[in-house]
């Protein structure tokens, strides 16, 4: 283990922490946003507390999201700064905007939304938390857009004087056409997962309130049907999401065979070509070598992969070892010192590839079960308190959540060895002056601080999770409020 493995563990550790927020941060504030909307719009004294409750712990999420998301721009210059001379003439644009417009614009509104309680009018106030989904939404768009950028290069020339990518066509980055389905993608699994927060929350409270009831008119009389209410439209807006993140990743499945087809292969493990007619299978389960080239499928599905990859279910797909040998032949040395076969230098870790690939569907497939259950159990509406809604209150955040994070795992780390596909390899961008000791000495600060800030984060939540939605109380007329009286911050 040299400086490049421990930048890129810290990189990996500090971006993985950071992405468990993003897309809670984007999903629970659509449905805030929606609370709220319906507050105004009949008045219910329910849609208010909900407004209000979820929007704390939407809050709680957000605050760590934006710490954590700090760091990962200092770690460009920290470790990585050969990379970051390399595609920053294309970076700066679209983190640029996504800074000083994204970001600032989630951020203002935000605070508006927070200290606007009786002094906004109520739809401008309802509005602005519209705005900070628009924000967060925005944000993913260009931070995504950059990303596309390493999966598949677009809209720069080289220049061989500087040795950088020049930006050419700031358009052609932001329509690359792996953007174009990851953005979707993305936002759909966000929203599927925000759903699934709100659901897992509103199940546990729906349970604890009704077990609280001496009798069925108790539970009528309680703030069971409230949370009935929010857990049945979190588990409808997952379900909804769940179908949208199948269709764009369908799609994406066929554009990341087209710009990277070791990636495909990686995630199945396959070594040898597929000819067309006789379609690659998909394996659910293989037991094999921890390198990957010996394995025994024990569970297949025929012409899967086929379909995946092509849209037909017995379309060609090549194997890793044809393409160990056109990648060898087309970009020659690896630039990588430690590795001599060319052909093994573009292979990337299979273990981690196929598994992160099949963890990424089955805890995203489990958790839209959770969801089925939570809407058959609850239909005519039924109030069950059943245990095993408890063990369904906890697993429905967790399931998509780590769902989106080994999404994130299969993406990087099949793209290996490049950190820019084609361009640069990941061993040519870590920086040349940052030592072993360096990187071991920041990523044990970092893991200790983010381990700090999880305890931290985990029980201001569960604390407030467990005190419910306040009572209802009637906003006051911002007519009516004294304009010398001082802000006060209501979470």
């Amino acid at each position: 283990m040299d400086a490049t493995d421990l930048a890129r563990w810290q990189f990996a550790i500090t971006t993985v922490y950071h992405f468990l927020f993003v897309p809670i941060t984007i999903g629970m504030s659509l449905i805030v946003a929606v609370f709220h909307t319906a507050w105004v719009r009949t008045r219910k004294p329910e849609w208010l507390r909900l407004a209000k409750f979820f929007g704390k712990l939407f809050l709680i999420n957000f605050a760590l999201g934006l710490v954590t998301g700090i760091v990962q721009e200092f770690q460009f210059g920290m470790n990585w700064s050969d990379y970051s001379r390399f595609v920053g003439d294309i970076f700066g644009a679209p983190l640029a905007i996504e800074a000083l417009l994204a970001f600032f614009l989630e951020s203002t509104f935000l605070g508006l939304w927070i200290f606007g309680w009786g002094r906004l009018p109520e739809k401008l106030h309802a509005a602005t938390m519209w705005i900070v989904h628009i924000g967060t939404v925005l944000s993913a768009y260009f931070i995504l857009s950059a990303n596309s950028f390493m999966q598949h290069p677009v809209g720069y020339r080289y220049n061989p004087v500087s040795g950088r990518a020049e930006l050419t066509d700031f358009f052609a980055v932001l329509t690359n056409k792996v953007q174009l389905v990851t953005f979707p993608h993305v936002i759909f699994a966000a929203y599927m997962t925000g759903a699934a927060v709100i659901m897992g929350v509103a199940v546990y409270l729906m349970r604890r309130e009704a077990k609280a009831a001496a009798t069925p008119a108790d539970v009528a009389k309680s703030d069971a049907p409230m949370y009935r209410k929010a857990a049945r439209i979190g588990a409808v807006i997952s379900l909804v999401a769940a179908v949208g993140v199948i269709l764009t990743g369908d799609v994406q499945g066929k554009i990341m065979t087209e710009v990277q087809p070791m990636k495909m292969a990686a995630a199945e493990g396959l070594y040898q070509s597929v000819p067309e007619g006789v379609g690659a299978p998909f394996s659910v389960l293989t037991i094999g070598s921890l390198d990957g080239e010996n394995a025994t499928p024990i569970i297949e599905i025929p012409g899967l992969l086929s379909f995946l990859a092509t849209g037909s279910f017995d379309g060609a797909v090549k194997g890793i070892n044809e393409l160990k040998a056109e990648y060898a032949q087309t970009y020659g040395a690896s630039g990588n010192p430690r590795v001599a076969d060319l052909a093994t230098a573009y292979v990337p870790n299979i273990p981690t590839t196929y598994w992160s690939f099949r963890l990424m569907i089955g805890l995203g497939a489990a958790a839209s079960i959770i969801a089925l259950a939570v809407l058959w159990t609850t239909r005519k509406n039924r109030t069950p308190t059943g245990k095993w809604l408890l063990y369904a209150a906890v697993a429905a955040p967790l399931l998509p959540v780590f769902a989106n994070s080994f999404g994130w795992i299969f993406t990087e780390v099949g793209r290996q060895p490049w950190i820019v596909f084609g361009l640069m390899t990941t061993a040519n961008g870590v920086s040349p002056s940052v030592s072993m000791g360096e990187v071991i000495t920041s990523m044990t600060v970092f893991t200790l601080l983010y381990g700090a800030l999880a305890v931290v984060e985990i029980k201001l939540f569960l604390h407030y999770v467990r005190k419910g939605a306040e009572p209802f109380e009637q906003p006051q007329d911002p007519a009516d409020r004294d304009e010398d009286a001082p802000l006060v911050f209501a979470y």
